[in-house]
């Protein structure tokens, strides 16, 4: 077994992530497993080595280390240039030249049961004509993978099956840098990833990954999508909610080991004022003990 931790190093890491990571953590560390960590940090101007090397602080404050040096996306760029290139020669790649704007317009529009977000393929079908005249007019294009109504099962550790179609995914934006479907297909399938967890908000995303893993050869892990952690307000957790990172508790007194127990009561694995090491906690753990449910926090816990 080998599992990774993928986080943006866009900041620090809020006790949603830090909670994600320990289910990835304690899935490898049950079975005796290799546990990675990368770095994917394709947002050149919002990624930082200062957060990288604080995200990587509050994992080993909690206890949990990676078996190998870390990876960084943005190091493997011709890797991924590569795999779009296979697909390329498969005829699976086109130019867009649509806006952000007109994407956004465009993903709000009913797509049936493609993913929340979906592009309808506007570009598909243009002539070499119309791609000159964008071209003339300063647009660059970005690169998507063109689908033929494909459709996958994944069954899912946590989530349990989930069903979905594939749209026509970006593979490269316009500035030239890979876009993140296919650079996690790429990177997880050359570093043997064989199981993945990460925050259930990816589910949908899942049948588009399927899709690039079996044109590019690569194998499909085994996935366990964990349901987020959301504030008293009923939102997604985020550093506007208070005191939510392992600096920001540590100001008001809580100390890693209590974020960690908290964490573990989180998922049914000791009490809340338990003092536990993450090594204690291994032992206790089984993937299909985790909660389908949302850990929401209380008010008095931010």
């Amino acid at each position: 077994m080998r599992g990774r931790f993928a986080p943006s190093p866009t900041g620090s890491l809020h006790l949603g992530n830090l909670r994600t990571a320990l289910v990835s953590w304690l899935q490898v560390r049950a079975e005796g497993g290799e546990w990675l960590v990368r770095m994917e940090d394709l947002d050149r101007v919002t990624s930082s080595p200062v957060h990288e090397r604080d995200q990587l602080a509050s994992l080993a404050a909690l206890g949990m280390h990676p078996d190998e040096p870390v990876v960084r996306q943005s190091e493997r760029f011709p890797l991924h240039h590569d795999a779009i290139g296979t697909l390329r020669a498969q005829g699976r790649v086109y130019e867009c030249f649509c806006t952000r704007r007109e994407i956004r317009d465009a993903a709000q529009a009913p797509h049936g049961d493609l993913p929340e977000g979906a592009y309808p393929g506007t570009c598909r079908q243009l002539t070499e004509g119309q791609r000159a005249e964008h071209r003339r007019d300063g647009r660059r294009p970005a690169l998507r993978l063109r689908t033929d109504g494909e459709r996958f099962t994944v069954h899912d550790l946590v989530a349990g099956t989930f069903d979905g179609g594939v749209d026509d995914v970006v593979l490269q934006r316009a500035d030239g840098v890979p876009a993140y479907n296919l650079a996690v297909v790429v990177d997880d399938g050359l570093q043997g990833i064989t199981h993945v967890v990460r925050g259930d908000d990816l589910l949908s995303s899942t049948p588009r990954q399927r899709l690039l893993q079996e044109l590019l050869g690569l194998p499909e892990p085994q996935y366990a999508h964990v349901p987020l952690v959301l504030a008293p307000d009923g939102t997604r957790l985020a550093k506007r909610h208070g005191a939510v990172t392992l600096a920001d508790l540590a100001a008001r007194g809580v100390g890693a080991h209590q974020v960690l127990a908290r964490l573990g009561a989180s998922l049914g694995l000791c009490a809340a004022d338990e003092p536990v090491s993450a090594d204690d906690l291994v032992p206790r753990f089984r993937i299909d003990s985790v909660p389908h449910e949302p850990w929401w926090l209380a008010s008095d816990q931010l």
